[in-house]
């Protein structure tokens, strides 16, 4: 197996979400509360970020010259995609619960099962949006993505709901409450005072 692909493998499975990997350098700045070590943080992430994404698009320029018959980028499309997420599928480490397995929908399954192994929806979905980032930054045009593709969003959908209710998780964000509006006080009525020296009346 290409060594770009087994890095990249071996980035996805390491938290099953292909979220960005904190090393203790890191870990020491997060838990510092100064300014200047925030700062170092923000730019270390973006630093991970990029090498990642270079790395994922290094990935999928060697899947398509592996592919047979070996595919040119400016030839790729959704389909393609799809078939490399498949690939991808083969080295998951996601255990992904069939309807008829006791565990379906279970989160937290007090045994083991011979249900199917597969990349988390997490990580798809991430690799997905560094790769459609990686294709614009390479020249391509944003309408001629293919990791923008309609079928690849469908894909991506299809695999959260069919994880989600397999592994009894939810992937739905949480929305944040707003406040409540605040109340305007009432204006208070407004009198005309008599003029100085006018008598009230009775």
């Amino acid at each position: 197996m290409d060594s770009n692909i087994q890095d990249f493998i071996d980035t996805c499975n390491s938290d099953n979400t292909c979220n960005l990997i904190t090393n203790t350098t890191t870990t020491n700045l997060t838990t510092s509360a100064t300014s200047s070590s925030a700062a170092s943080t923000s730019i270390a992430s973006s630093s991970r970020y990029e090498n990642q994404k270079r790395r994922d698009w290094n990935t999928f320029g060697q899947y398509l010259k592996n592919h047979r018959p070996p595919l040119s980028l400016s030839r790729c499309s959704g389909a393609h995609v799809l078939e490399f997420l498949r690939y991808l599928d083969q080295f998951g480490k996601t255990k992904v619960h069939t309807p008829i397995c006791p565990f379906y929908g279970h989160p937290n399954p007090p045994a083991p099962c011979p249900c199917p192994l597969r990349q988390a929806w997490g990580s798809l979905d991430a690799l997905i949006g560094r790769l459609r980032a990686a294709f614009e930054e390479n020249g391509g045009k944003p309408e001629a993505n293919p990791f923008g593709a309609r079928a690849v969003r469908l894909y991506l959908r299809e695999v959260r709901d069919l994880q989600s209710k397999a592994r009894g998780i939810s992937y739905e964000k949480k929305k944040r409450k707003r406040p409540p509006p605040q109340q305007q006080p009432m204006p208070l009525p407004h009198h005309s005072l008599p003029p100085p020296g006018a008598s009230a009346t009775h």
